[in-house]
């Protein structure tokens, strides 16, 4: 694998009915990373981790997973992968061990009993054996599919939404399993939409209309995107909202807990928003950091319908042509025009 590059693809295009759903996409992910990809609904994110695992063939594009050609190699790719969907998809009517030595018997696996033990006890399963897949939690059944993935020890994880639906515990420990393979050595690339998940990311792509918009460290994601930030307490949060909706003059304008965070790249615009709250009972407004949720929903909010596609510039979202600060690549980066 070339320099470490566990997933190191360039141009990868798919078309649906004449609708391109992923267009020119790139990706570099080094062995051991916990890569996150995040966008809307609809963006192609499902799409381009089919293509990585080998499951759709590109209509253009190159590069290698695993060391193997993406185009021409995908059996290869496939044996090497472990992918757990957005939907449980074992047996439901057989037993934890049951499903688990049946996807062991379908990789062909040595040593089965012994495979089947201990991916049960890596996961806290084996008191549950027995136990029937369809009668799991969410949170359990979560447990038993990354099970299934890992029991032929992949080098490369994809998990597309693995944690929706589940409560937040089953997913902090679903998460500690996975920087335990992360240490391991073992890749992985996760599609979520939850922050706290995101935050444990190495590094974040965020897709929209099929295109890269930014692909850069976690902790660099919000000084990337710019924002200036507030967060307002008051008596009444409802009618500062509404005098802020009235207002306009803001990018994010969004409820945390007690308060409201509002933020935007035009930082004089907002203290014009801000002065029209003068007069409300118990005001506050303390200038913030903003942080990867801020720059997330702004984001999403210039990309919430990817099927608008009169509303979007092809090319415009690459992360190349994205610069901080400049209004015209901001407008073009939510798609306005």
């Amino acid at each position: 694998m070339k320099n470490g590059l566990v997933i190191d693809v360039s141009g990868l295009t798919k078309k649906f009915g004449g609708r391109t759903v992923v267009n020119n996409f790139d990706l570099a992910v080094p062995r051991g990373a916990i890569y996150g990809f995040l966008g809307p609904n609809g963006s192609g994110k499902t799409t381009t981790i089919r293509m990585v695992c080998g499951l759709l063939k590109p209509d253009d594009g190159a590069g290698k997973v695993l060391g193997f050609d993406v185009r021409t190699e995908a059996s290869a790719i496939k044996e090497r992968v472990g992918y757990m969907t957005q939907r449980f998809s074992l047996y439901e009517d057989l037993s934890i061990r049951e499903n688990l030595e049946f996807i062991a018997r379908l990789y062909s696996l040595d040593h089965l009993r012994d495979r089947v033990e201990a991916s049960l006890k890596s996961l806290g399963l084996t008191d549950r054996a027995k136990q029937l897949a369809g009668k799991l939690s969410g949170g359990w059944k979560q447990r038993l599919a990354l099970a299934a993935c890992m029991i032929h020890e992949p080098e490369l994880l994809l998990l597309d939404e693995p944690t929706a639906g589940v409560d937040p515990k089953a997913r902090r420990d679903f998460w500690d399993a996975i920087r335990d393979y992360s240490a391991e050595g073992v890749t992985t690339l996760v599609s979520t939409h939850y922050m706290d998940e995101a935050v444990q990311c190495d590094r974040i792509a965020f897709i929209a209309y099929g295109e890269k918009l930014i692909d850069a460290p976690t902790a660099d994601i919000p000084d990337l995107v710019g924002l200036s930030a507030w967060r307002i307490e008051a008596g009444d949060l409802d009618a500062a909202t509404k005098r802020l909706k009235t207002a306009g003059g803001y990018d994010v304008l969004a409820r945390f807990g007690a308060a409201i965070h509002l933020a935007g790249r035009d930082g004089a615009a907002l203290k014009r928003a801000l002065d029209t709250l003068e007069g409300l009972d118990r005001l506050s407004a303390t200038p913030i950091a903003a942080g990867l949720e801020e720059a997330f929903i702004y984001l999403m909010a210039g990309a919430a319908d990817n099927f608008a596609a009169d509303n979007f510039a092809a090319g415009d979202l690459k992360t190349g042509n994205f610069t901080p600060g400049d209004p015209a690549n901001a407008a073009q980066a939510r798609g306005v025009t």
